[in-house]
């Protein structure tokens, strides 16, 4: 599964199963997403091209976040005859970034070709100066071969072992003399398998290519590119004419079809994270452990004192005992009873929040299950972006129906406008950010912007089918009995006392918010590596891991922090518990900033702002999801503890 830098396009966001289990789970294993083509000898293996991405420079900075279509008119890469053809894509890969087209390279299945000429095309002083500045930011080709990408072969110092990395350089600066060197021949190297040993079943399982810069100076035969050592530099000042060519080599593998994206599947030093890992869960379980020994234990004590006091007062009552010795007024958290479930200031904004919350937590679950189990193959390009929206789709009738639940549980009375604002409020927020920002894509020409059709389709299906889903489990959650309090509300409000600096709003929240982040921050750095470089993004068994452990920190933690919060006699703790754990977001767009300061290096105004901005949206669905799971805890928690008194 991809998830590539242009993934901020479309988007992105359950318990761990056993530990042992956990190696296995994060490997390489996956149901394969196409079934596999065989070949012939001499039978015509497609080559298919796809945008020109930025990736890391030499210096291990990004400079550019924009990617351009291939056949872009400055770049005159040749054409096929008839001109290239859209070539079919899902949803997700569109939404991804991706647009492949057909192109003039012919591959026949075993057949090697030496220096075989493409075109020739002139290179006037516009088109090079732009060719020269997207050289300098560090732009890579991207070309498929039966689904797999075309890459370079790179060791990994640390482990010693090779890997496939996706895309090949457009050129390089050369730093002796710092010229920019355009590479305009390339040697395709395609790996193969005999399926059983029967060569008339063959199977690609591996795409190499290596680039280089040829200045040709007559005709192009077999044997010029061996003989040719002079590069080709595109001068801004003058014409500048560029022979294409390609050699073609196939190499009989070992590795069988299911396993050829092994190769492309690679973790810079994997004991680094899995370390990490078991260090974040030894860390929370731990954590979690001792705020739930020490809570149940401080309950059991408050509630038998407070039922030992109820009780002591009904002897009172009837004149058969008197208070006994050491045991105090009613003092903490049970003294709020009469204003713990009283309304919270705007619970309509406060229910939209929590549906869609609720909405994003089962989405979120379910791909990475999916993911988990093996669905989504890297073979199936944008299955990941397909099964978010069509998961998010059809789950709005979770969070109309929990929106309407929540809404009416706090007696709220604008029930149509709960029903209109679920499936629009932050669904529009995201779609308004989002359409924005590819503006300053179309404005660049990039192909990274999503096309106005696509534009329109997504919100089609979103009207056509979300919409009224989130209408018919609103309509399902009015309808149903109101969640009832354990306690009765009390009409005039209780003074709320002065309470400690760090149950104050700004401090505890940031308390709270950084422990479910530091649960998740060694995952973040893959994915943030995955979606800015432009990797293969395939630790799903890891990521399994973590969102459970960011589960378990968001809920211990702000428990917690309502159990002071009540004893401190502060009843309004639904704002307080959504808003604690949402904060972890504000640190996941600061680690973003950091980021951004530490590893990119992006110039111009459009690519700051683009990453800004999908920074901040990805940033804001985390704070819907993260709040919604630290608003339901506490809820379930205080609906527990006020049940387990008894109250006049």
């Amino acid at each position: 599964m991809h998830f590539r830098k242009h993934a901020p396009s479309g988007a992105l966001f359950a318990s761990s199963l056993l530990l042992v289990a956990a190696p296995q789970l994060a490997s390489a294993f996956y149901l394969p997403g196409v079934a596999p083509t065989s070949y012939k000898p001499g039978e015509l293996v497609p080559l298919y091209v796809n945008t020109i991405k930025p990736v890391a420079a030499t210096d291990a900075l990004l400079h550019s976040v924009v990617s351009y279509d291939y056949y872009h008119p400055f770049f005159q890469f040749c054409q096929p005859e008839g001109g290239p053809k859209r070539v079919g894509e899902s949803l997700g890969s569109i939404l991804f970034g991706d647009r492949i087209m057909t192109s003039p390279f012919e591959l026949k299945m075993g057949q090697n070709e030496t220096c075989k000429s493409l075109c020739e095309v002139s290179y006037h002083k516009g088109g090079a100066a732009f060719v020269n500045h997207r050289i300098k930011t560090g732009v890579s080709l991207n070309w498929l071969v039966d689904g797999l990408p075309a890459g370079q072969k790179i060791r990994d110092e640390l482990t010693g072992t090779e890997f496939y990395n996706p895309g090949f350089l457009l050129g390089q600066e050369d730093p002796a003399t710092n010229k920019i060197i355009f590479n305009n021949h390339y040697d395709i190297i395609i790996e193969y398998h005999a399926v059983s040993g029967n060569k008339d079943q063959l199977r690609v399982v591996g795409v190499l290519v290596q680039p280089e810069s040829k200045k040709y100076t007559g005709k192009v035969g077999p044997d010029t590119c061996l003989t040719q050592m002079d590069t080709i530099q595109l001068g801004e000042s003058s014409e500048t004419k560029v022979q294409f060519t390609y050699s073609v080599y196939w190499i009989p593998s070992p590795t069988v079809w299911a396993t050829r994206w092994d190769k492309y599947l690679h973790v810079f030093d994997p004991r680094i994270h899995w370390f990490s890992l078991v260090n974040s869960a030894v860390i929370v379980v731990f954590l979690v452990l001792t705020v739930m020994s020490v809570l149940l234990r401080a309950l059991k004590r408050d509630i038998a004192r407070y039922n030992r006091l109820d009780q002591i007062e009904l002897d009172d009552l009837a004149g058969t005992s008197a208070l006994e010795d050491g045991v105090q007024e009613d003092s903490g958290w049970k003294l709020v009873h009469g204003d713990v479930f009283r309304t919270p200031s705007h619970p309509l904004l406060l229910s939209v929040f929590l549906g869609n919350g609720a909405q994003l937590f089962v989405m979120t679950g379910f791909t990475i299950m999916f993911a988990l189990l093996g669905f989504l193959s890297p073979s199936n390009r944008g299955s990941l972006g397909t099964i978010m929206v069509f998961l998010y789709t059809i789950l709005g009738f979770v969070g109309g129906y929990t929106s309407a639940r929540v809404y009416k549980s706090m007696a709220g009375e604008k029930w149509k406008l709960c029903i209109i604002l679920t499936p629009l409020l932050v669904p529009g927020i995201v779609f308004s950010v989002f359409f924005l920002l590819d503006l300053f894509l179309w404005a660049k020409e990039s192909s990274g912007a999503v096309p106005f059709t696509t534009m329109l389709v997504i919100v089609l299906i979103w009207f056509v089918v979300s919409v009224p889903l989130s209408c018919a489990g609103s309509w399902l959650g009015f309808r149903a009995p109101a969640i009832e309090a354990p306690v009765r509300t009390n009409q005039i409000p209780r003074q709320i006392p002065p309470t400690t600096t760090y149950l104050k709003p700004i401090p505890s929240m940031l308390l709270v918010g950084i422990l479910p982040f530091g649960a998740i921050f060694v995952e973040l750095y893959f994915i943030m590596s995955s979606i800015w470089f432009s990797k293969i993004y395939y630790m799903f068994g890891f990521l399994f891991l973590c969102y459970g452990l960011m589960i378990m920190t968001c809920a211990a933690v702000t428990v917690l922090l309502i159990y002071f919060l009540l004893c401190s006699e502060n009843y309004n703790w639904q704002w307080r518990a959504f808003l604690a754990a949402g904060t972890s977001a504000g640190y996941i767009f600061l680690n973003a900033m950091i980021y951004w300061v530490s590893k990119l290096k992006l110039s111009g105004f459009a690519g700051s702002v683009l990453y800004i901005g999908y920074s901040l949206l990805i940033s804001f669905l985390f704070f819907i999801l993260t709040g919604s799971i630290g608003f339901f805890s506490s809820w379930w928690f205080v609906r527990k503890i006020y049940s387990s008194i008894k109250i006049d």
